[in-house]
């Protein structure tokens, strides 16, 4: 039935390449037309998430924390040319539909007392003289410190967009034409915020996927120069690699889905792994084509096919589960990395053999004349392989005490890996990261929290009482380190009370109290908006730099703690909104992706390789090997200090089902060997002899497929292609030392 089939797909083997060829062209095109970057909140949290929604109310009734900040270097930030131009800019960037507001020196008003209510002026007057505007600006510094720099040397302008799900789509064209209104004006600037960070991630993924996958075809070629028995497979193994990868991302893009910083990684993960399954299909081709000479192609295709479907289709089983198993994340970028590779992973399998039946037909090859293309003529890999058999044959009891050691020194490591994302990381160098740095030196951040205190009855927060504890509050939110500026109705109160003590005498009853600073919410205070419409709730505007997600955590928690001191919680209620909530809560979605993935990953290879070898013992004994990797990837984590962030979150899954596929090789042949009279040591070695040249082969792909991932100039991305080929390296020293001593002497 096999050899049949064969002679079906040889016979319209041209009618299959024009199909391939036409899907190719088609689905190149889709990517070409259709292929965007998307990084933007909807696809790390879900739309009914609790926090996500959260998230959203907080923007439509406090104002959008989707704010471009400006420094605009100038020669005097409080002259009138310069206020001139700060003018003009408002007006250019105002009239955008998506935004909201916009707020400098230019636009801020201070309170002013006078006829028994307060009315707001200009900050900023040309009839001022220089030394009265500073002195009045040393009265305000929780707001003029965001307007101006000490020095005076530069200008802060801020643009505040409508709400998240209102500019998602257009962020990267919203941020294209800021830059040019603003380059009209000024020559020299540095901008940064959310959408600009945002903008910078999507481009950076954009021209890396594409740089790695110029950069890992190129290494591949390289690689298959030395590995490839003949220069004859070097086109059927890239056209194993090619078509998949082209197919994928026609579905992809037809289906409307965009790459993110997760799914960037697809390509690059798809094409080594397309050329593993080629190599090994290839290599036991050849060696069967050394040994049976006198088979007709047919017969010798059905031979390749027949020994070679089954361990492929294990490994690509096993990888299939560990990158389904981050379908059980909470994050949609997770699950779409996971759901698209396995498709391209199945694409890849059904393809492998297609394009490889194909292309040996139309191959003639002299077995015995055939020779690498490069070659190391100093590395002997049958006397490798030999030495290898001797070593694990003699010394196996040493072997296993001592990979048994770095097993349990792994497994310790993995409760020290930290669990932290560096939303700095995320972020290549270059101009985004570079105006980022200089913006947050001397504005102190560039993100923004907003915190909400409201009185638990509903009634209005204007009372004595509560101004006593809200100002005790603001001044343990100023001592706080990761905290700067915060803005709220005491930093109105407290430059009154310097301007015009005798509102805050103690004979001052609550009604004037409460008149009074009414008044201050007003549509001038907008930018800093101080209480809610009805009155009940006092907003605090504080700025956070960029920092971890478990310094972000440090300050909720601190946040918490503050306000628990100040109030009495049973008659107020504290909510803390802000991108750095959502962000914050990364952690524990990582945490969970973790968990989940993973144990459901190991126990589906479980039974996997517990069906393909059909031996518990055995089983056992194969598994143990494939978990020290993964302890021995905890123990470089812990000791380099990179802790599980939004990429490497993926890693334990994925590197347990690769992990696998080289055991699965060996132990395929291990077992076939069964049917030969002898020692669990004599068919190992047989196996090792049979199978070790593609595992080496394999192995040295895959390795150079995420070094070219490490190259990555995001540090994030950066760490999980260096983890991911320390990795990959260490399951093959596993598999041919490890492996073999534990199944000679237990099995």
């Amino acid at each position: 039935m096999l050899e049949k089939s064969i002679e079906i797909l040889i016979k319209f083997r041209i009618a299959v390449i024009v199909i391939l060829a036409i899907l190719m062209g088609l689905s190149g095109y889709q990517t070409l037309q259709k292929l965007r970057v998307d990084n933007s909140l909807s696809i790390w949290f879900l739309e009914d998430d609790p926090s996500y929604k959260a998230y959203i109310d907080f923007q439509e009734n406090f104002g959008s924390d989707e704010i471009f900040i400006v420094m605009l270097p100038v020669e005097n930030a409080i002259g009138a040319t310069e206020m001139s131009q700060l003018n003009q800019l408002h007006n250019a960037i105002e009239s955008l539909p998506y935004v909201n507001t916009t707020f400098s020196l230019a636009k801020a008003k201070y309170p002013i007392y006078a006829n028994n209510k307060i009315n707001f002026d200009a900050l900023y007057t040309s009839k001022r003289s220089e030394k009265g505007l500073k002195s009045l600006f040393s009265k305000l510094p929780n707001v003029t410190s965001q307007l101006v720099t000490k020095d005076y040397k530069n200008q802060f302008f801020y643009i505040q967009l409508n709400p998240t799900p209102t500019i998602e789509e257009k962020r990267q064209d919203i941020a294209g034409e800021i830059r040019t209104i603003i380059e009209k004006q000024y020559a020299n600037y540095y901008l940064t915020g959310p959408p600009v960070l945002n903008e910078a991630y999507s481009k950076g993924i954009y021209k890396e996927s594409l740089t790695f996958g110029i950069l890992t075809i190129l290494v591949i070629t390289l690689m298959l120069l030395f590995l490839l028995p003949s220069k004859r497979y070097l086109i059927i193994s890239l056209l194993s690699v090619a078509v998949p990868v082209s197919l994928l991302f026609g579905l992809i893009t037809s289906l409307g889905f965009a790459l993110n910083m997760i799914s960037m990684l697809i390509p690059t993960i798809l094409m080594v792994y397309s050329v593993s399954d080629a190599v090994h299909i290839i290599n036991i081709y050849h060696k069967e084509g050394l040994i049976n000479q006198s088979l007709s192609k047919i017969e010798l295709l059905a031979v390749a096919i027949r020994k070679s479907f089954t361990p492929c289709f294990y490994t690509t089983l096993t990888t299939f589960v560990g990158y389904f198993a981050l379908y059980l994340s909470p994050l949609p970028a997770f699950k779409n990395m996971g759901v698209f590779t396995c498709v391209g992973l199945v694409l890849s399998f059904i393809l492998v053999y297609i394009i490889t039946i194909i292309g040996f037909s139309f191959m003639h090859l002299n077995f015995e004349q055939t020779k690498a293309v490069l070659s190391f003529k100093k590395v002997n890999q049958t006397r490798f392989i030999n030495w290898l058999n001797t070593f694990t044959s003699q010394y196996k009891n040493t072997i296993i005490t001592g990979f048994t050691l770095v097993l349990l020194f792994g497994a310790y490591s993995v409760f020290q890996v930290k669990i932290d994302t560096n939303s700095r990381n995320l972020l290549a160098e270059g101009k985004a990261k570079d105006d980022l740095r200089k913006v947050e030196v001397e504005l102190g951040g560039s993100n923004r929290l907003q915190l909400n205190i409201s009185t638990s009855n509903g009634t209005k927060i204007l009372n004595k009482e509560a101004m006593r504890q809200l100002e005790v509050f603001q001044n343990k939110l100023e001592a706080n380190p990761l905290i700067s500026f915060p803005v709220s109705v005491i930093t109105i109160k407290s430059f009154m009370e310097k301007r015009t003590p005798v509102l805050f005498q103690s004979n001052v009853s609550e009604n004037q109290l409460k008149t009074m600073l009414a008044d201050l919410n007003t549509s001038d205070n907008r930018f800093f908006k101080l209480f809610s419409e009805d009155l009940t709730t006092a907003g605090f505007t504080l700025t956070l730099r960029e920092m971890k997600t478990s310094e972000l955590e440090q300050v909720m928690e601190d946040i918490k703690r503050s306000f628990e001191s100040s109030f009495g919680t049973k008659n107020y209620t504290l909510k803390i909104n802000g991108f750095a909530v959502v962000f914050a809560q990364l952690n524990n979605f990582i945490l969970e992706t973790q968990f989940k993935s993973f144990f459901v990953a190991f126990f589906v290879a479980f039974l996997c390789l517990w069906i393909f070898i059909k031996s518990l013992k055995t089983t056992l004994l194969v598994l143990i090997p494939n978990l020290l990797p993964l302890t021995v990837l905890a123990i470089f984590m812990s000791l380099l200090d990179i802790p599980l962030d939004v990429t490497t979150a993926m890693i334990t899954p994925i590197m347990l089902g690769i992990a696998m596929d080289d055991t699965i090789h060996l132990v395929y042949k291990y077992r076939l060997s069964k049917s030969v009279i002898g020692s669990s040591e004599l068919r190992m070695n047989n196996a090792m002899r049979y199978t070790g040249g593609a595992l080496i082969s394999t192995t040295i792909a895959l390795v150079g497929g995420f070094l070219i991932i490490a190259s990555s100039a995001t540090p994030s991305v950066s760490d999980f292609g260096l983890l991911c080929s320390v990795t990959v390296a260490i399951a093959l020293i596993t598999d041919m030392f490890y492996l073999p001593a534990l199944l000679k002497r237990f099995d």
